[in-house]
């Protein structure tokens, strides 16, 4: 029996295009699925020159293997990635790799790894990003675990990633969960600039009264600069689309309901578990459910009439600061994110290598951008940079876009138009780089109700002071 060199279990269009693409890489792959028309379509869809196999029995999919077997799972989150290994592992052999591609949870991958080591069998978490077009023509990968296992699925990994500059999209993100818990913080970013881009959309909209047509040369000029990026590039390209059954621009006819798939939920409950703040990736995870409201806020906005927005009496400059606060906001959510890592690096051991982070997200996947080479080159002077905000170079780009920034959000503000995310990546900036919060007070207040004591500025210690109330 011919044997294959790769395994992919889930023959959905990710799995089916992540498949051809290590078929047309030269590897040899079979393919299963539970559904026989998917089974089906893979071989259809398959050229003559690929070396790929569908098999519709689980137990002929494993035998078809060479080993060790280098399995890939390309399936829902949670309890279909339990049943596939309950019911595959029967026929694994000792030293054979299961790679979980899909977004599960890092604890569920943590236990998933304890499970197989038990068994003698290799279990690894990969975050894959690009979407199905990425997963066909190269993601960024970002795997993590066993790295024995990682070196042996390397040469593949590196020849499927996009690449940059030559260089592959993938690369060793640390222990463990640490593949799955990237692609968390990924996610979480790119749920942070896409509130943000909409945000921009709408100051344009009916602050500068922009028409679609207008709003795709904003667009594509901020794509042609410094803010090339694949969001602003779709984003650009939303504005063109046409509408087949109203013959309107589609992103009018599109309900302002978002939908979500829980990375970003993740992402804001282990900042707070862990203690990070991540305050614009939180906005984008609530902006989304308050969409959701979409009966309420209508009724809202009936009872709550806005004033009407005054036009800026200078509309290309005021592109140009909705612009540059766009970038400064994105730039502050990856600060965010990557302050996350940073700590969930120390706090679960993951030992995250933030200059690759960086690198690997260059291309392929969704918030790729050229500001990420500006973040390569800081992490490569300091890889153990806390807070990319700390980094001399970034400062000045910060300070040079800062004005922008207040600007736009007093404009959003004064107008009554929702900018939570510009809002809170401002409000980000400024407590963080300010020397003496107002907490002390917090502190008083919680000393004073609860006896949870406080700390001096003036001398060590822990102290608890017996308050006196006025009004006894």
């Amino acid at each position: 029996m011919e044997r294959y060199n790769y395994g992919m279990v889930g023959l959905g269009v990710m799995g089916r295009n992540l498949l051809y693409n290590i078929a047309d890489n030269g590897f040899s792959i079979a393919g299963f699925d539970l559904d026989e028309e998917k089974v089906k379509e893979l071989q259809e869809g398959a050229t003559s020159t690929m070396k790929v196999k569908g098999i519709g029995s689980l137990e002929d999919f494993v035998s078809a293997l060479e080993s060790p077997r280098k399995i890939i799972l390309m399936v829902p989150a949670g309890k279909p990635v339990d049943a596939v290994l309950e019911n595959m592992t029967p026929f694994l052999d000792k030293g054979d790799i299961v790679i979980d591609a899909g977004n599960s949870y890092f604890e569920d991958t943590n236990r998933r790894i304890a499970d197989l080591a038990s068994k003698n069998l290799h279990f690894m978490g990969m975050g894959v990003s690009g979407g199905e077009k990425g997963a066909r023509t190269g993601p960024s990968i970002m795997p993590g675990g066993d790295p024995e296992a990682f070196n042996l699925l390397k040469p593949m990994l590196e020849s499927i990633a996009a690449k940059v500059d030559n260089e592959a999209c993938t690369a060793y993100m640390g222990k463990g969960s640490a593949g799955n818990y990237v692609k968390m913080v990924h996610n979480g970013i790119e749920y942070a600039i896409m509130q943000l881009i909409s945000e921009a959309y709408d100051l344009l909209k009916r602050g500068a009264k922009l028409n679609n047509d207008q709003l795709y040369e904003v667009f594509k000029e901020w794509n042609n600069g410094e803010m090339n990026s694949f969001l602003i590039e779709i984003t650009r390209d939303i504005f063109q689309q046409k509408d087949s059954l109203t013959d309107q621009h589609l992103v009018d006819q599109i309900l302002d309901k978002a939908g979500a798939k829980g990375t970003g939920k993740w992402t804001s409950e282990q900042a707070m578990e862990i203690g990070v703040s991540i305050p614009t990736i939180d906005i984008a995870v609530t902006s989304r459910i308050l969409s959701a409201y979409k009966e309420e806020r209508v009724q809202a906005s009936q009872l709550y009439p806005k004033a009407e927005i005054a036009t800026p009496e200078d509309t290309a400059l005021f592109i140009r600061e909705v612009g540059d606060a766009l970038y400064l906001a994105t730039l502050i959510s990856y600060a965010q994110g990557l302050a996350l890592l940073v700590k969930a690096s120390e706090e679960y051991k993951f030992e995250i290598p933030l200059k690759d982070v960086v690198k690997i997200w260059r291309g392929g996947c969704i918030i790729r951008s050229v500001l990420l080479e500006k973040f390569y080159t800081a992490y490569t002077k300091d890889p153990d940079l806390s807070n990319i905000l700390l980094d001399s170079d970034i400062a000045l780009i910060v300070k040079e876009k800062l004005g922008s920034l207040r600007k736009t959000s007093a404009f959003a503000v004064s107008n009554g138009i929702s900018s939570l995310g510009i809002q809170t990546a401002l409000g980000y900036f400024d407590a963080y780089t300010t020397e003496y919060l107002p907490i002390n007070l917090i502190q008083a207040q919680r000393d004073y109700f609860g006896a949870h004591t406080y700390q001096r500025i003036d001398r060590e210690g822990v102290f608890h002071t017996s308050w006196h109330s006025l009004n006894p």
